[in-house]
């Protein structure tokens, strides 16, 4: 019989609590517990920074927490609620409505009223909720009932309202780097709190999970978590061990080794043989392999211009766009982002017309080709400059119906040097046409005498 009633229910508790923790999955158990445990985000958590302020502080506080999935926006709100002593609230935008909402706020108010308690709530997926119920926040966010932390994988400023955001501390995540993913995986593979030694991971399987995890440490976790219940107690996980757990074929690409120069120079080369199919079997290799979707993006853009071109100009702003789209969105969902652009880069028309252009007028710079700026082209707008001849003779193309006038541009190094040679592909076409007439009318100023020297 226990000596004191309620403690057999407290020791129920307890041992209630060991088995979740126990049942609980490897990403919940290696949880961090303090911010010095965070691993990847020291521009969040190193000494002085906002969030260490208000943790250390326990300053009431509202934040909204943004960054790709598996960087740690759940485990910072734990941390929090840890950091204050504060009860931790949790809801998901996903299956949570205005009546869970305001549940969650009147367990809150209530705690408070009665034991002083605040309450961290903490809604996942807060992007996903619709005005109405971000709206319901408010007045607990606006009276401090609760310390609200929403955490989204979009743009906060078109996914959070106003006023939601204008009450709340943005905080960006960035997205965790290889070394980041080798030190989640070492920590769980011995703490007792996850693997505890059971089993070890060789390097080429270590260096696969952190290509397969792609910046994703919840997925880290998993993967490995999946591959330790495939190994003997004090066995290694190989590979082979690591693809059956999860089910994927090993991409075979090194990301600092050949590999990855052959896969991306082979995506590119794809892209400007206007093979779509080839090109997106090279994107997914380099997604699978956990490639870094920024440097997909970057080479894109390089190339809507290189490839190209004039041929078909919107090209570059789906580029850049997909480019954007990794920033707000991240993987995986990104990865039809790149896709689109990578089909838009393959079929539209061609043109090299732009590299071959600038390359051919770097070429005479460096060549000495330079010349002075011609006196009618100079800055006329300084004190003196009249007294110089600056600006002098210069006609203004809006004052003409066509826009056009025959007047001298280039110094007289380079006069009649033609850098631009459009093709017939697309809508380079077009600007063929009206290149060849600009060049006709500008060409006049040399007949007619009215050019300027410099």
């Amino acid at each position: 019989m226990p000596d004191r009633p309620g403690q057999a229910d407290s020791l129920f508790d307890a041992a209630g609590e060991e088995a979740a923790r126990a049942a609980a999955p490897l990403a919940v158990r290696m949880r961090p517990r303090t911010l010095d445990e965070v691993v990847g985000q020291p521009h969040l958590t190193g000494e002085g920074t906002p969030l260490r302020k208000l943790a250390e502080n326990d300053a009431g506080m509202s934040l909204v927490l943004w960054g790709p999935p598996g960087t740690g926006k759940t485990t910072l709100a734990h941390v929090v609620s840890l950091a204050t002593k504060r009860n931790f609230a949790e809801l998901s935008a996903v299956t949570a409505g205005v009546k869970d909402v305001r549940a969650a706020i009147d367990t809150a108010r209530r705690d408070l009223g009665l034991t002083g308690t605040q309450t961290v709530l903490f809604i996942d997926e807060v992007h996903r909720f619709n005005k109405a119920q971000q709206d319901a926040l408010l007045p607990a966010v606006e009276n401090r009932w609760v310390s609200f932390i929403g955490a989204t994988t979009e743009n906060p400023s078109f996914s959070v309202v106003g006023p939601l955001l204008s009450r709340s501390l943005l905080l960006t995540l960035q997205p965790l780097g290889a070394e980041d993913i080798r030190a989640v995986i070492g920590r769980a593979l011995t703490d007792e709190r996850g693997l505890g030694g059971a089993v070890t991971l060789d390097e080429d399987a270590a260096e696969h999970l952190v290509r397969l995890a792609g910046g994703d440490a919840r997925r880290a976790l998993t993967y490995l978590e999946a591959a330790a219940l495939g190994a003997a107690p004090g066995g290694a996980i190989d590979t082979a061990t690591l693809e059956l757990a999860v089910d994927r074929a090993a991409v075979r690409y090194d990301r600092a080794g050949d590999q990855h120069y052959d896969v991306i120079s082979a995506f590119i080369k794809s892209i400007r043989g206007s093979d779509a199919d080839a090109a997106l079997h090279y994107l997914a290799r380099m997604i699978e392999a956990g490639e870094d979707p920024r440097y997909i993006a970057r080479r894109l853009i390089v190339h809507a211009s290189e490839d190209v071109g004039m041929a078909d100009p919107s090209a570059l702003g789906v580029a850049v766009a997909a480019a954007q789209a990794v920033e707000f969105v991240g993987l995986p969902e990104a990865r039809l982002n790149l896709a689109q652009a990578t089909i838009h880069l393959a079929l539209a028309p061609k043109s090299n017309a732009v590299v071959k252009a600038i390359g051919a007028a770097g070429q005479d710079v460096r060549a000495g080709l330079a010349g002075p700026v011609p006196a009618h082209l100079r800055d006329a707008h300084y004190p003196g400059a009249e007294r110089l001849g600056h600006g002098q003779g210069y006609q203004y193309p809006h004052d003409v119906d066509e826009g056009i006038v025959a007047q001298r541009y280039a110094p007289d190094a380079v006069a009649g040097r033609r850098y631009y040679e459009p093709t017939r592909r697309g809508a380079e076409a077009r600007y063929a046409d009206r290149a060849e007439r600009i060049r006709a009318i500008l060409d006049q100023a040399s007949e007619q005498g009215t050019d300027r020297d410099g």
